[in-house]
């Protein structure tokens, strides 16, 4: 394989030496880009060694950046490469640490997750991003940011906080001279556990109902503090936990690259077909008539993706004029909502639906890789091509498109099911 044929997605990369033994693993946000970057001039010193040992590059798609790094850690832990070992000070992701052994906790970044009786979070890949959250929970939570022994029973002495810039500056809730009870203190402390676990809804609905008793009550400064909270917590899109990945999800993660890898080769495609969208039509003598889509990402349904369609300029049985209308629809509005389209297309049926799709596609000027997969024979019909493509029944890429295009067949005869049953 040649570096242009690498996937532009998240993954993790082995490198390997002459005897295949695995020298170096490592993640990326985008494989292609940097696995590219190894190969560049003015690398230093100690990538420029590790590059003359070089001899082989594998890797594994992932579904993201944390995913990757969940698996390039554990590819790390099982091989102890030569490189990242030698390397590991470089390579150890932080940690976000809730003192909660403390009367009053803090959260500090740390590099170091040991058993001491605190809570860890992460590990997290982006330590800027980690350091910017810490620094919003100081602001919307009102955590205190100092090293100060505090414990619930005892202060600290008065002249070591009284000019505490925390402190003057409202910024801390000061646990160090008695402003907030222990109580109301690990109510903050359990909120962050809550944000740092993902549970948002939670805390929208919590702090909603306490902004609505603030204004009742007329604390309109706190109910301005809790405002800003609500706010900011829904502008956050991505959860900071990480989901863990067990030793069957890493075997199964190898099992889609070559997959892909097979299906790209055998299909003749540019790029992975990591993205597939899949079409199918369900009707009964041309009643009811229904379209479905579905996505697989990474050989796995991305049931958020799966469309609907009712058949609106079509009339009859006539399952070719169907797919051209659900297909022009479908990438209509990808376009015009300047959204991703697909690695590849896979039509339900045979020459006549493959066409069919093909002139929506014309009609939006879009070129997506597009294929029809017929049940009878399992044939594969591709563009600019008069015969079908007859694929070994046991082969692993008729698997997979088999198994998407019986998705989208379930998905459409369900929906075609459900109307048939409001009538």
């Amino acid at each position: 394989m040649k570096l242009k044929d690498i996937p532009g997605a998240p993954g993790v990369y082995l490198m390997r030496d002459a005897g295949a033994k695995i020298i170096y693993v490592g993640k990326a946000s985008n494989l292609k880009k940097r696995v590219a970057s190894y190969f560049k001039k003015d690398n230093t010193t100690k990538i420029s060694i590790m590059m003359t040992f070089l001899r082989h590059i594998d890797f594994i798609l992932a579904s993201s950046e944390s995913e990757a790094l969940i698996i390039e850690n554990y590819l790390i832990k099982q091989y102890q490469p030569y490189f990242n070992t030698m390397w590991k000070d470089d390579k150890s992701y932080p940690y976000l640490k809730l003192t909660t052994k403390e009367d009053f906790p803090r959260l500090v970044l740390t590099r170091n997750k040991t058993d001491d009786g605190n809570e860890y979070f992460g590990p997290y890949p982006h330590v800027m991003e980690i350091k910017k959250l810490i620094s919003w929970f100081y602001r919307f939570f009102k955590c205190r940011p100092c090293k100060l022994d505090i414990s619930a029973g005892s202060l600290p002495d008065m002249n070591k906080v009284k000019s505490c810039i925390y402190l003057q500056s409202n910024k801390c809730p000061g646990p160090c001279v008695g402003k907030i009870t222990f109580k109301d203190y690990r109510k903050k402390i359990n909120e962050i556990k809550t944000f740092l676990k993902g549970r948002y809804g939670m805390l929208l609905s919590k702090w909603e109902k306490e902004m609505k008793l603030a204004s009742k009550s007329l604390d309109y400064e706190q109910a301005s503090e809790i405002r800003d909270r609500i706010k900011a917590i829904k502008l956050i899109n991505e959860k900071v936990t990480i989901r863990e990945i067990k030793p069957q999800d890493m075997s199964l993660s190898l099992k889609v690259t070559d997959v892909l890898k097979e299906l790209k080769d055998v299909l003749g495609l540019k790029k992975w077909p990591i993205t597939i969208e899949a079409f199918d039509i369900s009707n009964i003598s041309g009643t009811n008539s229904v379209g479905s889509l579905v996505r697989f990402h990474n050989a796995k349904p991305d049931k958020q993706n799966y469309r609907k369609f009712k058949i609106k300029s079509v009339t009859g049985a006539n399952d070719t004029g169907m797919i051209k209308e659900v297909v022009y629809r479908r990438y209509h509005r990808l376009k015009a909502e300047n959204r991703g389209f697909p690695d590849l297309i896979l039509i339900d049926g045979g020459k006549g639906q493959l066409s069919s799709a093909i002139k929506s596609l014309e009609k939006l000027n879009l070129k997506i890789p597009v294929i029809a997969l017929a049940k009878k024979e399992e044939e594969l019909f591709l563009p600019n091509r008069d015969e079908p493509v007859k694929l070994d029944r046991s082969s692993k890429p008729l698997l997979l498109l088999q198994e998407i295009r019986d998705e989208a067949h379930r998905f459409a005869v369900s929906y075609h099911k459900l109307l048939r049953e409001k009538i």
